[in-house]
C-alpha cells in the first residue's frame, strides 16, 4: 500500500493493555501515524503513550468512544484510517487483512469477529439480531455491525462525521450510512483476544441505543423501510377488523375506517420522506462531483 496510514485508538483507562499493544503496533507500523485519543483517563494511560512514538489527543474529560473516534479522524493526516480498540482485543497482525481489502478498491473493510470471540451468549445473540435487522434496513448483508476494527478511506469517512454519535455506536452508524450511500464495504474474518479490564458497554442500555441508531440512520436514508411495514401491518389489521365486523355485525365500523386511513397516511408520509431524502442525497452528490 502506497497511501499514507493513520491508526486511531480511543483509550479510556487502558494503560494495562497499551503496555502490550503499543510496542507491537509501533514495531509493525513504524511509518504509520499512530494516534491515541486519551478520553479523560484517570490511570497512567498518558505516561505509557509518552514512551512510544505515537501522537496523543487528550480529552479533558470522558466524551465517549464516538467522540474519541471523531477527534482522531479530524486530527489524522493519513489517506487511510484504521480504527482499533485499545483494550487488547484487536491484533495488529490483522491490520494487513484490512488494508488488503482497501487495495481491492473497497471504501471500508471491517474485521468480522468469529462466534467464539463474542464475550457472552447474550451479547452474541444481541449481535446476531442487530446484524439481521441492519441487513434488512440497509439492503446488504452485514456480518458484524458493531465491530470497531476497521479500515476506511479518510475522505469517505470524514463525510459522515456529523452523523456519528458520541457514544459506543459509531460502528453501527458509519456502516449503515456507507451502505445506504452506495459505498463498497467488505468484511474479513478476525479472531479477537480476551480484552484487558472490564468492558465499558452495558448490554441492555447500549443495546437499546444501537436499536435506535439503526432506525435513525434508516429513516435518514431509506424511510420506506420503516414506514411501509408499519402501514402494511395496519392495513392487514384494518382488513381483518372489517371482515370480523362484516360477518358478525353486517356493517363497516368507524374504527375500521380509522385504521384504513391511518395506514394510508403512514404510507404517504413514508413516500414523501423517501422523496425528500432522495433530493437531499442527489444535491449532496452534485456538490461532491
Amino acid at each position: 500500500m502506497n497511501k499514507s496510514l493513520s491508526i486511531i485508538l480511543p483509550a479510556k483507562n487502558e494503560s494495562a493493555s497499551l503496555k502490550i499493544l503499543l510496542p507491537e503496533l509501533t514495531s509493525l507500523y513504524a511509518d504509520a501515524e499512530i494516534i491515541i485519543v486519551n478520553d479523560g483517563s484517570d490511570d497512567d494511560t498518558l505516561s505509557i503513550c509518552n514512551k512510544y512514538a505515537v501522537k496523543v489527543i487528550n480529552h479533558p474529560y470522558s466524551k465517549g468512544n464516538g467522540a474519541s473516534i471523531k477527534s482522531g479522524a479530524r486530527f489524522a493526516t493519513g489517506e487511510i484510517l484504521v480504527f482499533m480498540d485499545a483494550d487488547g482485543q484487536h491484533r495488529p497482525d490483522d491490520i494487513k487483512s484490512l488494508l488488503n481489502g482497501i487495495d481491492e478498491n473497497h471504501d471500508m473493510v471491517i474485521g468480522a469477529r468469529e462466534r467464539i470471540t463474542h464475550a457472552s451468549i447474550p451479547r452474541y445473540v444481541a449481535n446476531v439480531f442487530y446484524n439481521k435487522l441492519a441487513s434488512y434496513m440497509s439492503g446488504h448483508k452485514i456480518d458484524d455491525l458493531t465491530s470497531g476494527f476497521r479500515a476506511v478511506k479518510a475522505d469517505v469517512f470524514k463525510q459522515f462525521l456529523y452523523l456519528l454519535p458520541n457514544g459506543f455506536s459509531y460502528p453501527t452508524t458509519i456502516t449503515m450510512a456507507l451502505f445506504r450511500s452506495g459505498y463498497s464495504i467488505k468484511y474479513v474474518p478476525i479472531s479477537c483476544e480476551q480484552r484487558t479490564g472490564n468492558s465499558h458497554i452495558k448490554l441492555i442500555k447500549d443495546g437499546f441505543k444501537f436499536l435506535l441508531i439503526i432506525f435513525r440512520v434508516t429513516a435518514l436514508y431509506s424511510p420506506l423501510k420503516i414506514f411501509f411495514p408499519a402501514s402494511l401491518s395496519l392495513f392487514i389489521i384494518g382488513l381483518s377488523y372489517y371482515g370480523y365486523t362484516y360477518f358478525y355485525h353486517g356493517r363497516f365500523t368507524n374504527m375500521g375506517i380509522f385504521i384504513f386511513l391511518t395506514s394510508v397516511i403512514i404510507f404517504l408520509i413514508g413516500l414523501l420522506s423517501e422523496q425528500i431524502t432522495f433530493l437531499i442525497y442527489s444535491q449532496n452528490q452534485k456538490k461532491d462531483d
